[in-house]
């Protein structure tokens, strides 16, 4: 095949992945956001680029010099990282004894409110939420050291068998995960990080029939402990939908499940 016609496809195929590219993350723009959604839209960059996920393999093959090194990703990492301030020790301390006294307050309702069942809403997509999820077996986890968040992945039991399979590109019908959120807790005396109050869980499940018109998943978040529903209409999972988009090869998942996964134990 002539050079001319390897190289004018992947140009093409470049061109519209950088327009898509600004659609979610345009340095034009992006000064114009708070500084929290910047730093969100950032860490998520950051992220795909960790999982391998970017760049795009067709940008490496017309730009192959375009790879980020260790020691470049250190510094996105730390620029994302809100270094202590030795000055600020006091308001730190007595920030860290108000979080923790607001996680027990709502750790208090929580215990309470679990002696009612809570009727929890489907998302505006229709997906239902699935009380049953904290039953399920953690298969990763990761943390948002960019806001102070912690999350853990559980899989459902037909997840954890396709990966004790190896079968996870793609995963199968009835795959569900659940992605759990908590605020990261001061460090106590000994450096110990734990979470502290809940945010929200997330769930992905996969039916490729069902869900065709969104990437063969129902995507649905709960926030807060009444775990109401997120977004304002079903145009929510747009948000879900282009998060993953970089991980399309990959079945849209960015979990990277934990080794030595066995079907049916703990």
């Amino acid at each position: 095949m002539p050079w001319f016609d390897q190289v004018v496809p992947a140009y093409w195929l470049v061109t519209a992945d950088v327009k898509e590219a600004r659609k979610h993350l345009n340095f034009s723009e992006i000064g114009k956001l708070p500084a929290a959604q910047q730093k969100g839209f950032l860490f998520e960059a950051v992220n795909m680029i960790q999982m391998g996920a970017m760049p795009l393999p067709a940008y490496r093959r017309v730009h192959p010099d375009a790879v980020v090194t260790p020691d470049q990703l250190t510094v996105l990492r730390n620029y994302l990282t809100t270094p202590p301030d030795p000055s600020n020790a006091a308001e730190v301390g007595a920030k860290a004894v108000t979080d923790a006294a607001a996680t027990d307050v709502q750790y208090g309702k929580w215990v309470q409110a679990s002696q009612t069942a809570l009727e929890v809403k489907p998302e505006w997509n229709g997906v239902p939420f699935d009380p049953d999820y904290n039953n399920w077996k953690a298969i990763s986890s990761t943390d948002r050291f960019d806001n102070h968040t912690m999350r853990e992945i559980l899989g459902n039991d037909v997840a954890v068998k396709a990966i004790a399979d190896g079968h996870i590109n793609p995963w199968p019908d009835g795959a569900a995960f659940a992605k759990v959120a908590w605020q990261q807790a001061a460090p106590d005396e000994k450096g110990v990080v734990k979470t502290g109050a809940f945010i929200q869980v997330e769930l992905m499940v996969k039916d490729s029939a069902k869900y065709a018109s969104s990437e063969g998943w129902g995507w649905g978040r709960w926030r807060g402990t009444d775990l109401k529903p997120y977004g304002k209409d079903a145009q929510f999972q747009n948000e879900c939908m282009s998060c993953h988009e970089p991980v399309a090869k990959n079945d849209h998942v960015y979990t990277m499940p934990f080794s030595g996964q066995t079907a049916g134990g703990q």
